[in-house]
């Protein structure tokens, strides 16, 4: 994988390939510019890499026109920021039910409604993300991330932006929502203690794949 710069091509990932087996949890671990985030991305298709392809619920993603890969995530990736990415002029309900609207799904409030009560915010579904906190905010892209019920979850830095009390709630969280929709989940994470909850752990280093470790639960 090879990002421009200026007139030079810099290569963010040597030779990347791994398998990650349905309703696994796996944690992608590193040193700060190893490749973390290029590597979810592009898991997500929100990047294209310049060599190899990536296979999710057998389709290889990277065959797709751009068209059909939004259709695609729609569908099977989940995604969790970790600047949240909530839109603001949206109320929480309205934040979480937009997956289903873009998919001509009528009943996206009502189920918004019910992820929102799980992550414990059923008396903030009016109101607008600046009139919430950090948390509150992690709490909704959470709901919001898992309301097409994704076979694939993707979380960048989860917990990056939230105090430890409120990160542990966030995880907490996650983890209840995983095991309840049978998901997938990769996370990307600085957090140790985030990392040994998984059931492996991938660790990156300058762009290649340095240990696979797979964890006793």
């Amino acid at each position: 994988m090879q990002l421009s710069a200026g007139n030079h091509a810099v290569q963010i990932l040597h030779n990347i390939s791994f398998e990650v087996s349905a309703k696994q949890v796996l944690a992608i671990v590193g040193p700060s510019g190893s490749g973390k985030s290029t590597l979810l991305g592009l898991l997500a298709g929100l990047d294209q890499p310049t060599c190899g392809s990536i296979h999710i619920h057998n389709t290889n993603i990277t065959a797709l026109a751009e068209s059909a890969m939004a259709h695609f995530r729609r569908q099977y990736i989940g995604y969790v920021f970790q600047a949240f990415h909530l839109i603001p002029t949206l109320t929480a309900l309205e934040n979480v039910a937009l997956p289903l609207e873009l998919q001509g799904i009528t009943t996206g409030e009502e189920r918004a409604k019910t992820l929102l009560q799980a992550v414990g915010l059923e008396k903030r579904v009016h109101h607008y993300p600046i009139q919430l906190s950090g948390g509150e905010q992690q709490r909704v892209a959470l709901a919001r991330a898992f309301i097409s019920q994704p076979p694939l979850l993707l979380a960048d830095e989860p917990t990056g932006n939230l105090d430890s009390a409120t990160g542990n709630l966030v995880i907490d969280l996650l983890w209840q929502l995983h095991e309840q929709h049978d998901s997938t989940l990769i996370l990307v994470t600085h957090d140790t203690t985030l990392a040994a909850r998984a059931q492996r752990i991938l660790t990156l280093q300058d762009g290649t794949i340095v240990n696979d470790a797979s964890l006793t639960t």
